[in-house]
């Protein structure tokens, strides 16, 4: 894997005005992340805090208020022209793929519409033949006539990832690519993914609230929260050993913790009003139960704002404690 990164976020920031005279909401409030060539990344979080408006900012899909986003060493331009061609080396794939489909196009129809978007002038029925057949639909000639309603959960989203194949793309967003799908669905999709960096190389960025998801097919995860990335590094690292407060309540829920899961005070605070200090202090049980005044960290947990976290493959954490108590 190419250490160079495909896709780079620096300084991050997106604002959405709030309504009647309330302040903006920060959704996005300083993120550096990078995605290397033939890496996937997943980016976790609890739904709110800002990792789906990030995924679409990557996308192009919505400007950033401050920073940047570069592909392949260049930034990323909002120009009609450029942003078309960079959409067809990045391309989502959808949590619904009922929701994606439209349930009156054909199955071959759904996978030849980003070629035709695109002016492809080549083969089209080999492209879509070729596409079908990567996804995991076999033979490929048998879906060609078929509708979105007459296919089960799992085909409509190898349909859906033919769609974003059909284009050659380098990189793929996935936005919860396996959360409306069955239990005995799902692990046939997570391994097309990974067949699909074996054979083409592709790199992904999967957004998503599972971390049992992400340690069954990533590389390195990114832990979100209100705008901002609190942990980052090789998912074993993250997932075995966690340091965030944030994210050992989130492995806690996991079958497999063993532990008493750790239940958060109450909801996610609102991106207009981000609290000082830690964003995460409010509900942060290590500050609740007395350890973070142990570590002589309590006062800056609740007043010291802390410092954006790089996006390289290095493992780090955004938290007074865990910087204290040498974790």
């Amino acid at each position: 894997m190419n250490d160079s990164p495909l896709l780079s976020a620096e300084g991050l920031h997106i604002t959405f005005p709030g309504r009647r005279g309330a302040p903006e909401a920060r959704a996005v409030d300083g993120v550096d992340l990078d995605i290397a060539p033939g890496e996937i990344v997943a980016l976790v979080g609890e739904s709110g805090c800002g990792k789906t408006t990030l995924a679409r900012s990557l996308l192009g899909l919505v400007k950033p208020t401050e920073g940047a986003v570069s592909f392949d060493g260049s930034p990323l331009r909002y120009e009609g022209r450029a942003l078309k061609a960079y959409r067809k080396r990045v391309q989502l794939v959808l949590q619904d793929p009922s929701g994606s489909l439209n349930p009156r196009h054909t199955v071959y129809e759904a996978v030849a519409e980003g070629l035709r978007i695109h002016g492809y002038a080549g083969d089209e029925r080999a492209k879509v033949t070729e596409a079908l057949s990567r996804a995991g639909l076999r033979p490929p000639e048998r879906f060609f006539l078929r509708y979105p309603h007459e296919l089960s959960g799992g085909q409509r989203q190898r349909v859906v990832i033919a769609g974003a194949l059909v284009l050659d793309p380098e990189l793929i967003v996935a936005d919860e690519p396996v959360a409306s799908l069955d239990a005995s669905v799902r692990g046939e999709i997570l391994a097309l993914l990974l067949g699909l960096r074996a054979e083409l190389g592709l790199s992904a960025l999967v957004v998503t609230h599972d971390l049992g998801l992400a340690w069954n097919i990533a590389d390195r995860v990114a832990v979100m929260y209100l705008g901002r990335i609190v942990e980052t590094g090789s998912v074993e690292e993250v997932l075995t050993s966690p340091r965030h407060p944030y994210t050992q309540a989130l492995l806690s829920v996991l079958p497999e913790a063993g532990g008493e899961p750790v239940v958060l005070a109450g909801e996610p605070p609102d991106p207009t009003r981000i609290p000082s200090g830690c964003r995460f202090h409010a509900r942060c049980q290590v500050l609740a139960s007395g350890e973070a005044e142990r570590a002589g960290v309590a006062d800056a947990c609740r007043g010291e704002d802390l410092a954006v976290l790089g996006g390289t493959g290095a493992t780090r954490v955004a938290c007074h404690w865990a910087t204290a108590s040498g974790r």
